[in-house]
């Protein structure tokens, strides 16, 4: 059996800039019934490994390091002996809100392995220096994290955050891909490629 994809919703705390908020995250789980990833191990680790369950958990892969992304990796990761991935950028945000633990760090175009499906890595910063966004052209799919929603790019109004670098990445690494990719979002519901691109010029005019 190939490649397949499951969701899981966690909630949880969002806190920057010395705000909280409360928020639904998307954690997503890629792999067959031997072996599996999972892209942000948000809020709630004990429903994550659930989701897993038996199978051999490879990499916890951070699209950025928003405490909201990463509050359940190190738990995920020490209970079942996987690696957390997060790119270099991201590092000083990481360790704001975790403790100190022994990250693999991630670069534009790497490529991750799992159940014989490659996801390649797209640094697309903007709204943090680091984000990342995981392409699967075998299953048709770009993980996005914060960087790209269904209805536009990601929030950019808080520290680190910048609105003409997340439109760049948005316009040049994203919107290039196939249009009929399905854009699986870090919060809320899944769009296209196809469904997304025809509206960059309002976000960029709305600076949305």
């Amino acid at each position: 059996m190939g490649a397949r994809i499951e969701q899981v919703v966690t909630s949880g705390t969002f806190s920057l800039d010395g705000g909280s908020w409360d928020v639904d995250n998307n954690v997503w789980i890629v792999g067959d019934d031997d072996e599996v990833l999972v892209v942000d191990a948000a809020h709630d680790a004990d429903a994550i490994r659930s989701a897993v369950g038996d199978r051999r958990l490879t990499a916890v892969v951070c699209t950025h390091a928003h405490n909201d992304h990463i509050n359940a990796a190190v738990p995920l990761a020490e209970s079942t002996g996987a690696s957390v991935f997060l790119h270099l950028d991201d590092r000083f945000l990481w360790s704001q809100s975790q403790p100190e633990f022994p990250l693999a760090y991630l670069g534009d175009m790497r490529r991750i392995t799992v159940a014989g499906t490659e996801l390649q890595v797209l640094h697309t910063p903007g709204h943090t220096p680091g984000s990342i966004s995981l392409y699967a052209p075998e299953l048709g799919t770009v993980f996005t994290g914060d960087t790209l929603f269904a209805g536009g790019p990601g929030a950019t109004g808080r520290s680190f955050s910048d609105f003409p670098t997340i439109i760049r990445s948005v316009r040049d690494r994203l919107l290039t891909l196939p249009p009929d990719t399905t854009v699986l979002t870090g919060h809320g519901d899944s769009t296209t490629i196809a469904a997304e691109a025809p509206h960059l010029e309002e976000w960029i005019a709305r600076g949305h």
